[in-house]
C-alpha cells in the first residue's frame, strides 16, 4: 500500500470515529454505555464474519502465539478502553476527558520504542506536542481544569490501553488479512464484554425498553465505526507505524468540533478554530519524513509490503 492511500484511508477512518460520538449519543438515550458496546462490538463481529466468509477472506490462526497476540489486543481495545472511558467520563468533565485522552500520542513513541523498537524522529514528537496543544483550545474553552483523581486514574488506564492495542496489532503478522486480524480482535474482546455486561446490566434489564431507533444506530456504530474503521486503521498501522497512525487520533475533537458546527450550528469561537489550525499543523509536522536510516521503523527491520 503507497504511503498516499495510507493517509486517505486513516483520515477517512479518523472521519468516522470522530462523528460516531454523535451517534453514540442517540444509541445512549435507550441502552447503558456496556449495553451499547456490547452489542455494538458483537454486532461488528457478525458483520467481519459474515464478509469474511462471502469473500474468502477469513483466515485460521496458523500459532498460538498469534491467537495470544490477538487476545491481548482485544483486551486492551475495544474492551478495557472503552469500559475505562466511559467510567472515566462519568467521573469528570467531557473536555478535561478530551484533553487526558488526547495524550495517547504522547506516550506511543516511549512505549512503541522500547516495547517494539519503533524509531522516532524529533518532527514527529513535535508535532504531536503541538497537536496536543491545538486539541487543548478546542475542547477547553471556557472550562477549568479539574479533575477528579479517580476519573484521572481510569482514563489513564484508557490511554495506556490505546496505545498497547495500537502495539499488539502491529505485532500481528502481515500474513493475515485486515478483516481477519480485526475479527479476531472483536471476537476476543467479546471474551470479557459478555461477563462485564452480566455482571453490571444483568439485573436490570427488564428495566430497559427496546427501542429499534436507538438499535439502528448500534448496527451503524457497528458497520462504520467497528468495522470500516478498525479495518482502515489496521491496513495504515502496518504501513506507517505507531507513532505517525496514533498522532492523527487527535483529530478527531476537531472533526467533532466541526461536524457539530456544521450540522448543529454551534458556535465555533476564534480560540476553537486556532487549536483545529494547530491540531492540523502539528499533524502535518508529526508525519514529516526524516533522512534514511532514522524512520519509524524498528532497527534491522526490512520493508514490508501491504495489501
Amino acid at each position: 500500500m503507497s504511503k498516499t492511500r495510507a493517509y486517505i484511508y486513516i483520515t477517512t477512518a479518523m472521519v468516522i470515529w470522530a462523528t460516531s460520538f454523535l451517534v453514540t449519543q442517540e444509541a445512549l438515550k435507550a441502552f447503558t454505555p456496556v449495553m451499547t458496546v456490547t452489542m455494538r462490538i458483537g454486532l461488528a463481529t457478525l458483520i467481519l464474519l459474515v464478509v469474511g466468509l462471502a469473500t474468502g477472506n477469513l483466515q485460521r490462526l496458523e500459532s498460538r502465539r498469534d491467537a495470544l497476540t490477538l487476545l491481548c489486543a482485544g483486551f486492551c481495545q475495544p474492551f478495557c478502553y472503552f469500559v475505562c472511558e466511559a467510567y472515566g467520563l462519568s467521573m469528570m468533565n467531557a473536555a478535561v476527558a478530551s484533553v487526558i485522552l488526547s495524550t495517547i500520542p504522547l506516550f506511543s513513541p516511549l512505549l512503541a520504542y522500547f516495547i517494539i523498537g519503533e524509531r522516532v524522529s524529533w518532527y514527529n514528537l513535535a508535532g504531536i506536542v503541538v497537536s496536543f496543544v491545538g486539541v487543548a483550545m478546542v475542547v477547553m474553552e471556557g472550562q477549568h481544569l479539574a479533575v477528579e483523581p479517580m476519573g484521572l486514574a481510569v482514563l489513564m488506564l484508557a490511554v495506556l490501553s490505546a496505545v498497547m492495542y495500537t502495539i499488539f496489532l502491529k505485532q500481528v503478522p502481515v500474513k493475515y488479512s485486515s478483516t481477519t486480524t480485526i475479527f479476531y480482535v472483536h471476537l476476543s474482546s467479546m471474551i470479557f464484554f459478555l461477563p462485564t455486561f452480566f455482571i453490571v446490566d444483568g439485573g436490570r434489564l427488564g428495566d430497559i425498553e427496546f427501542s429499534w431507533r436507538a438499535f439502528g444506530y448500534v448496527v451503524l456504530l457497528a458497520a462504520l465505526a467497528s468495522v470500516l474503521g478498525y479495518v482502515l486503521f489496521c491496513k495504515v498501522i502496518r504501513v506507517i507505524g505507531v507513532t505517525k497512525s496514533n498522532a492523527f487520533n487527535n483529530i478527531q475533537p476537531a472533526i467533532t468540533a466541526l461536524a457539530v458546527w456544521l450540522i448543529f450550528g454551534e458556535r465555533l469561537a476564534w480560540s476553537r478554530m486556532a487549536g483545529i489550525v494547530l491540531v492540523i499543523a502539528g499533524l502535518f509536522v508529526s508525519q514529516m519524513q526524516v533522512k534514511a536510516g532514522q524512520g519509524d521503523r524498528p532497527a534491522g527491520e526490512k520493508e514490508r509490503h501491504n495489501q
